[in-house]
């Protein structure tokens, strides 16, 4: 039942990855201002590469949560290796969250006085409450985790 359990989660993760994906590449072909542009000047977009950029930290968070999750299922819970996916994850999480706050900032500051920011900026505020949720939560468990493979490896010198 554990593997099953861990398998399901890391193909949740693999999920997610793939639906972000999709999202990536279909988004800036529906997105107002690049509905009439060619394939090239879309995805030349700055803040469409921006997006991308900003990504990239996200793909390398699932990544580490995907490698966690394997080493849940091989019993090295308590190694080193999981405390520094944890710490990868946390600060995927923090550059995550420093980027989308810029870009809402951007967005705020730079809009044309026509364009309504409103819920572009909503979703900056949820991606960057969720991103500040998931740094928070490895950062404890990276604490928690520590501080067991601390202990362990005290307990291995003892014996």
């Amino acid at each position: 039942m554990k593997r099953m359990s861990i398998v399901f989660l890391q193909a949740v993760i693999v999920l997610i990855g793939i639906v972000a994906l999709a999202m990536l590449i279909r988004f800036p072909l529906t997105e107002g201002r690049a509905t009439n542009l060619d394939l090239v000047s879309i995805y030349a977009d700055p803040f469409i590469l921006y997006g991308y950029a900003t990504s990239i930290a996200f793909f390398i968070a699932l990544y580490k949560a995907f490698k966690f999750l394997g080493y849940i299922g091989k019993n090295k819970v308590f190694s080193a290796d999981s405390v520094k996916a944890l710490r990868d994850i946390k600060y995927c999480a923090i550059v995550l969250t420093i980027l989308i706050v810029t870009a809402g900032l951007y967005i705020r500051v730079a809009h044309h006085k026509d364009d309504d920011p409103a819920g572009f900026l909503a979703v900056c505020i949820v991606t960057t409450f969720a991103s500040i949720v998931v740094a928070t939560a490895a950062a404890i468990f990276e604490k928690l985790l520590q501080n067991a493979v601390d202990m362990k490896s005290e307990n291995d010198l003892t014996i």
